[in-house]
C-alpha cells in the first residue's frame, strides 16, 4: 500500500466528489463568479469536500490511537461508547441551558467523550479475559447503555428528534459556515504524529513504557483527550459515521504493521479515500438524491468488519 497512489486516488475522487450533485456544473460555470453554479460550488461543494477530507482523516487517526493505546485492533470512538458520551454530553447541556449555544454542546460533549472513553480504559483494564472480539463487544454495550439514557432524558425532554438527527450522518448539509469546527482536527493531527512513537510505546503496557522513559499516564490522558476532541467535532458537525475509525487502521495495519509513526499517514489518507468512495456511491445509488454517509459507511464498513473478524478468529487459530 503506497502512499502516493492513496494520495492519487484521493485527488480522483475529490475533483468527482466537487462536479457531482443534483446541479450540472462544469469547470467552465465556474469562470463566470456571479453565475448560480459558481455560488453553488463555493458555498457547497467545496466546504462538502472539505468536511468529508477532515472527517474522514480525523475519525481514521482516532481510531488508530485508540487502537494503540488499548492493545486491541476492534477498538475505535464507536466500540468504546465514546460517541455515545458525547451525545449524551450534548443532551446535558441542552437541559441545563435554555437554548445552549454551540460552544457549550462543545464544551458538554468532549468533557463526556473524554470521561466515557477514560470509563472504558478503566473497565478494559480490569478485565481478564482479553479476547480481541470479547473487548469491542463490552464496548458496544457499554456505549448502548449510555445510549439508551440518552434516549431517555431526550424523551422525557421531549428532545428526541434532536437524537435522531445527531445519529444521522449526513454531509448534504454542510454549506460554507457550518463545517469549519473540523478545522480543530488540523493540530490534533499534527499532535499525533509528534506523539505518535509514544502512543506506540504506551500500547505496549505501562511497565513497559516506564522502563523507556515514557510518561505512560500524560501518553494515555493526551491520547483520549485527542480522541475525543476529533470525536467531538465530527459530532456536532457530520453526524456519527460508524466503522471508519475501526476498519481504516486495521487494513492499514495488514501492510504497514503497528509503528503508529509509520502508518499514521496511510491511515489519514486512506480514511479519506474511503470516506470519499462512500459518499460518492451514495450519491449516485438513487441519483439525484442521495443516502446518507452513515448509511453507505455502515453497510460497506459492517461488511469489512465482518471479514476482519473472520481473519483474526482464522489467525487466532
Amino acid at each position: 500500500m503506497r502512499l502516493w497512489i492513496l494520495i492519487v486516488a484521493a485527488i480522483v475522487l475529490s475533483a468527482i466528489s466537487l462536479f457531482l450533485g443534483a446541479t450540472d456544473i462544469s469547470p467552465k460555470d465556474l469562470l463566470d463568479f456571479n453565475s448560480v453554479e459558481a455560488e453553488i460550488f463555493y458555498i457547497s461543494r467545496i466546504p462538502r469536500l472539505a468536511a468529508i477530507i477532515l472527517a474522514g482523516i480525523g475519525m481514521s487517526v482516532a481510531g488508530l490511537i485508540m487502537q494503540s493505546l488499548s492493545r486491541n485492533k476492534f477498538v475505535s470512538p464507536t466500540t468504546a461508547g465514546t460517541l455515545d458520551a458525547a451525545k449524551l454530553g450534548i443532551l446535558i447541556s441542552m437541559l441545563l441551558f435554555t437554548g445552549a449555544s454551540y460552544t457549550q454542546q462543545i464544551i458538554f460533549s468532549f468533557v463526556f467523550a473524554l470521561a466515557g472513553t477514560f470509563v472504558f480504559m478503566q473497565i478494559l483494564n480490569r478485565i481478564k479475559f482479553k479476547d480481541a472480539i470479547f473487548i469491542p463487544l463490552i464496548g458496544i454495550m457499554y456505549g448502548n447503555i449510555l445510549s439508551s439514557i440518552t434516549v431517555f432524558f431526550a424523551y422525557e425532554a421531549d428532545l428526541l428528534q434532536n437524537i435522531d438527527a445527531w445519529l444521522m450522518g449526513d454531509f448534504s448539509l454542510i454549506i460554507k459556515g457550518r463545517y469549519e469546527l473540523l478545522y480543530l482536527s488540523v493540530p490534533v493531527i499534527i499532535i499525533a504524529y509528534l506523539y505518535a512513537n509514544r502512543f506506540t510505546v504506551a500500547g505496549m503496557g505501562e511497565d513497559f513504557a516506564k522502563n523507556l522513559g515514557v510518561h505512560y499516564k500524560f501518553v494515555l490522558n493526551l491520547g483520549l483527550a485527542l480522541v475525543a476532541l476529533i470525536s467531538t467535532t465530527v459530532l456536532l458537525t457530520v453526524g456519527v459515521i460508524p466503522f471508519l475509525g475501526l476498519i481504516v487502521p486495521n487494513l492499514v495495519s495488514i501492510f504497514k504493521g503497528d509503528n503508529l509513526a509509520k502508518t499514521l499517514p496511510h491511515t489519514a489518507v486512506l480514511g479519506v479515500v474511503f470516506l470519499l468512495a462512500c459518499d460518492i456511491i451514495g450519491r449516485i445509488i438513487i441519483y439525484p438524491y442521495e443516502i446518507p454517509i452513515n448509511l453507505t459507511v455502515g453497510v460497506i464498513g459492517s461488511a469489512i468488519f465482518l471479514m476482519l473478524l473472520f481473519r483474526g478468529r482464522a489467525y487466532a487459530k
